[in-house]
This record gives C-alpha cells, sequence and structure tokens, in this order.
C-alpha cells in the first residue's frame, strides 16, 4: 500500500524520503519497539522494485572510523556502484555528489545525518561520488553495492572543493584524511561519467 505526499511517500514498513535530486533517496524504516527492544527491516527488495528501480546488490561492506574522520569522495568509473548506506553505530554525515556529466544537478551534493538513533538509509546510485565525515567518537557504517570493489578503478573527488562547496559540519577543525583522499581531484580535472 502506498500512500503519496509532497516529499515522501510510505511503504508499508517504510518511508521513502526524496531530495533535492531526485535520484538520491533517503529511507526511513519503521520500528517496531517495546521493552525488549527493536525489530526493523533494513531491506526488502520490493523497496526498489515498486518505484521501478532495477538493482542487485552483490558486495556488502562495513566499516569503522574514529570522530573526525572523513572518507571519500569515492567512486568507480568502470564498474559504477550504487550503495544503501546506513550507520549501526554512532553518527556520520554522508554525501553523494553528482558526477554524470550530462545530468542537469552535475556536480551539485545531497548531504543527510546518518545515526544507529535515527536509523534512516540514503540510496546512491551508481553515477555519484561518495563519501561520509564522523560526527561521534566512533561510527560503524554498513553499505550495500551493486558492484563489486575493483582497486584500479578506484577515484576520488576532493572533498573540499570550491566547486562542489559540500558544507561539511566539521566537529574538528581539519578531518582525519587518507593519502588518497588528500590527494584526491578536483570537480573540474575529475573524471566523470557520461
Amino acid at each position: 500500500m502506498v500512500s503519496t505526499c509532497s516529499n515522501f511517500w510510505k511503504i508499508d514498513s517504510l518511508k521513502i524520503i526524496e531530495t533535492s535530486i531526485p535520484d538520491i533517496l533517503i529511507f526511513e524504516p519503521t520500528v517496531h519497539g517495546d521493552e525488549r527492544g527493536y525489530f526493523m527491516e533494513t531491506w526488502r527488495q520490493s523497496f526498489f522494485t515498486d518505484e521501478g528501480i532495477e538493482v542487485t546488490f552483490v558486495q556488502d561492506n562495513q566499516s569503522k572510523s574514529a570522530r573526525g574522520t572523513l572518507r571519500g569522495l569515492h567512486y568507480q568509473l568502470q564498474h559504477p556502484q550504487g550503495k544503501l548506506a546506513r550507520v549501526v553505530s554512532g553518527e556520520i554525515f554522508d554525501v553523494a555528489v553528482d558526477l554524470r556529466k550530462h545530468s542537469e544537478h552535475f556536480g551539485q551534493w545531497v548531504g543527510v545525518i546518518l545515526s544507529a538513533e535515527n536509523k534512516k538509509q540514503l540510496w546512491v546510485p551508481a553515477g555519484f561520488a561518495h563519501g561520509f565525515y564522523v560526527m561521534s567518537e566512533s561510527a560503524e557504517l554498513s553499505y550495500k553495492c551493486t558492484e563489486y570493489y575493483h582497486p584500479e578503478d578506484d577515484n576520488s573527488l576532493l572533498w573540499n572543493d570550491k566547486k562542489v562547496a559540500i558544507d561539511w559540519p566539521l566537529v574538528d577543525a581539519d578531518p582525519l584524511l587518507s593519502d588518497k583522499d588528500k590527494n584526491a581531484k578536483r570537480l573540474a580535472e575529475a573524471p566523470a561519467y557520461p
């Protein structure tokens, strides 16, 4: 059963929230809780199928990061990955940047706070760079991928490129970055999707 509203719709145990870039969606599950704890569905194929999104997940990943860590913005060109991300502990600011050259949203971004408390999930389709920043003491991110990781195809967009202008909610002066992410490319020079 689907009930529509101006910016979200609900499918039984899930609210789907649209973002400023229509292809990026926020999933908010219905949590059933009592004094024993809670239960929620974190994945159901029909959530995508019913919305006309063809997706097959082939790999699940999980990472743990310390406060102030910024990972990303990562993407694969030859083997594009769609990702469904959720936080199992802590809190992050999760970001997707449109890198599809012919998109009216090219270079634009969407950011959302994902936490173990709010239980939201972010759907980042193929064609986007993805990254996140840890706002809590630590955070564990779990995400499903539509394509396998190919290290030779790994690309990184610079997290603080002024052209993209992501408004990161930094809790410390400088984020903790890998060497790869420190040396990532700006939007003007980064390879993009056709």
